[in-house]
């Protein structure tokens, strides 16, 4: 498993995401786990709200792992707070996040937390608490390293006039077919292209890459917005013909080229998966060892439907 820059040290191409385990046994779990880190993945991405109430995912890894100290210490825990289901909004005030990374802290069985980010764009947020929060975490050693998720360049820019730790970290929608963030300035400038309008802002990745944001891409196999996977999908029969020849040329599964689609990119971004099936999370991650070629990487993104003028 290739490792990418990550703050100031690395981190592994692929993390393995905790969204879908509340219904597993501990044996699933443990199995889930062994696999990914037989693969070299020892980065597990949690949030407050995965399991459908706060904090049961969280608890859930923990209970069915109960990681030694020294276990611990060989794995990076990420997780995010923001989103309130219950109130149907998003919450960055002070309180708010302090209370989620305490419940996180205490589910998770552990004293500190590797990575926080903040979940969605708080409309309301006040720059001041946040940076209130994250110096008395970051003082306690409660938490070790920052970001965000789903953020535009201008959100982090806001949050960055009062919060002074580096934000490391954005988690980001991204696939080969929902990639509007790399697709977009493709076609910059273009009149009438759907595809070059800018959105959000403009300029998510290459801001990123200006900056030192780790990009972690989730849902790296999903056509578009939770409406299913593009890998096997008739209605994707191009795309997956030049996914199945490059696996056979590579050796590897097509989701392996899902992958590497990925990682390809000079960004350096990390591919979070949510599968808990250990077979497609093991073939998943040989995916960051593959090397596409530039015409490969390039056919990919045409064949996904992706205008290239």
């Amino acid at each position: 498993m290739k490792n990418v820059a990550f703050g100031q040290s690395t981190a592994p191409a692929v993390i393995s995401g905790m969204m879908r385990i509340p219904d597993k046994t501990d044996a699933e779990v443990r199995e889930l786990y062994d696999t990914a880190r037989a693969a070299g993945i020892d980065f597990f991405d949690h949030a407050d709200i995965y399991g459908g109430a706060m904090h049961v995912c969280e608890d859930r890894f923990a209970s069915a792992l109960g990681l030694s100290a020294a276990e611990r210490g060989e794995i990076t825990l990420q997780t995010k707070c923001g989103i309130v289901p219950t109130e149907q909004m998003f919450d960055f005030s002070y309180e708010h996040i302090m209370t989620q990374v305490e419940g996180s802290l205490k589910a998770l069985r552990t004293d500190y937390i590797d990575v926080l980010l903040l979940h969605r764009p708080d409309s309301l947020v006040e720059p001041d608490e946040v940076a209130r929060a994250f110096d008395e975490l970051d003082a306690a050693g409660k938490v070790r390293a920052f970001g965000v998720s789903n953020h535009t360049p201008r959100q982090i820019d806001l949050l960055r006039t009062a919060v002074t730790q580096p934000l490391i970290a954005n988690q980001l929608q991204l696939s080969i077919t929902h990639s509007p963030i790399i697709a977009q300035g493709v076609t910059m400038n273009m009149a009438g292209e759907d595809q070059g309008i800018v959105r959000d802002g403009g300029g998510i990745l290459e801001y990123c890459r200006i900056n030192g944001i780790t990009i972690q891409a989730w849902s790296p196999f999903q056509a578009g917005f939770f409406d299913g996977v593009f890998l096997g999908n008739p209605k994707h029969a191009e795309l997956n013909a030049v996914i199945d020849r490059l696996a056979a040329k590579y050796d590897v599964a097509p989701i392996a080229i899902a992958t590497a689609w990925i990682t390809r990119h000079p960004a350096q971004m990390q591919v979070v998966l949510g599968t808990t099936t250990p077979q497609r999370v093991a073939d998943a991650a040989a995916g960051a060892d593959v090397v596409l070629t530039r015409p490969e990487w390039y056919e990919l993104f045409r064949t996904a439907g992706h205008l290239l003028p």
